[in-house]
């Protein structure tokens, strides 16, 4: 069985996975890819890299065609780009869904992205600096329902409802104000669309009960839980 290894940056850290196959054999988090890799026992001459090459153009097979990494995708209008991690999880999240249509919703650290796939294809995408901005505007984990509500109403007012946030000290209605205005403009994405928010931690409670608070099912995955089944289907599209 030949060993070949993984790796990528989540967005937060790098991290590095030796294979044995399709099974994990070693594993290292670091803040960088020489750490991360000083972390493991071996490393294989085979490495697959996450986030390598120049990106693919929505729409595109969320598999990868080559089999020397995985690079971004990328949408012309508007423009956005889908980090090749990101990728990775949405190659997990499909195995099992071929022909699965669908939005994912995939919350980061910093950005959230909407994805819409199609019979293995990223079709289209939209994404937004939610989680960025309730970080460095102070925000809460949980968003306070009335702030939703009032911004759902009147998207246009954003910028006065996160000043009266401030000035009231209100860090839920902050992230209220500021999650409201993403699922108003995705409103194309979640609107009679079968939903998976791919999310962990406060992010993945707050962020599905905001969205079934619209009416919209919607299934919640964690992201580690994705990663194992996406480096199976790679090892195997390698073969």
């Amino acid at each position: 069985m030949t060993d070949w290894a993984v790796i990528g940056h989540d967005g937060e850290r790098a991290r590095a996975f030796v294979m044995q196959g399709a099974r994990i054999v070693q594993e290292a988090t670091a803040p960088d890819e020489s750490a991360a890799r000083a972390m493991l026992a071996s490393m294989p001459h085979r490495i697959f890299r996450v986030g390598e090459g120049q990106g693919d153009r929505l729409p595109a097979q969320i598999m990868p065609q080559g089999a020397r990494g995985l690079a971004p995708l990328v949408q012309d209008n508007p423009p956005d780009v889908i980090d090749a991690w990101v990728r990775l999880l949405l190659i997990g999240l499909l195995q099992g869904r071929a022909q699965w249509d669908g939005v994912a919703w995939v919350v980061g650290r910093d950005l959230s992205h909407w994805v819409h796939l199609s019979a293995g294809e990223a079709v289209s995408c939209q994404s937004f600096m939610t989680p960025r901005l309730v970080r460095l505007l102070g925000g809460a984990a949980e968003p306070c329902d009335v702030a939703l509500a009032d911004t759902l109403s009147r998207p246009e007012r954003l910028a006065a409802y996160l000043r009266g946030a401030e000035v009231r000290g209100s860090a839920t209605a902050l992230t209220g104000h500021l999650l409201a205005a993403e699922l108003a403009a995705a409103r194309p994405y979640w609107l009679g669309q079968n939903v998976v928010l791919v999310a962990s931690g406060d992010a993945a409670e707050s962020y599905a009960v905001a969205l079934l608070g619209l009416g919209v099912p919607v299934e919640r995955i964690a992201p580690e839980s994705l990663i194992s089944p996406a480096l199976v289907a790679i090892d195997g599209a390698m073969a």
